[in-house]
């Protein structure tokens, strides 16, 4: 079977940037399942994809605008110390979560910290990054309609 529209799919991948550094990889690790067309994954990755077989291997290099958009200035802010529940946890490259205005959560990376004040960040890690994908097809299946209507795929002890 082809990776195609409601698909579950399973890759082994090793993610780098543009220098080489491997920033994650499912090696020593199940593979990676997704549905197919459910926007699981980046867009850019997921094109790829489309028609490949189990046992097809490919490398495939993902732009900013495919992957986690372009690093958004406008995304950098600073707020109050106080506004910390835990002052611990307040140290440059650390991530928090913040509830936004429509009760969302939201993951911010600590930028800078000043004696009042700490830069949040909230890009992606990885916006702005040309991202670098070595993928190997493990399988291809038929999604049940329980993991359509669901949006994933059930593969745990516990059917997730």
């Amino acid at each position: 079977m082809n990776v195609k529209e409601k698909a579950v799919v399973s890759i082994d991948y090793t993610l780098k940037d543009d220098a080489g550094e491997v920033l994650d990889t499912s090696e020593n690790r199940e593979p990676l399942s997704f549905l197919y067309g459910q926007g699981s994954i980046i867009p850019g990755l997921e094109k790829a994809l489309e028609g490949k077989s189990p046992g097809d291997e490919l490398a495939v290099s993902v732009t900013p605008e495919e992957g986690y958009g372009e690093y958004n200035e406008d995304l950098v802010f600073s707020v109050g110390k106080d506004r910390f529940q835990d002052p611990s946890i307040i140290e440059v490259g650390s991530q928090v979560q913040a509830q936004t205005s429509d009760g969302s959560v939201q993951v911010l990376t600590i930028k800078g910290v000043g004696d009042d004040e700490v830069t949040l960040d909230a890009n992606h890690p990885l916006a702005g990054q040309t991202l670098h994908f070595e993928v190997a097809i493990a399988d291809v299946r038929e999604a049940t309609s329980e993991e359509i209507d669901h949006g994933h795929p059930h593969n745990g002890e516990d059917g997730h």
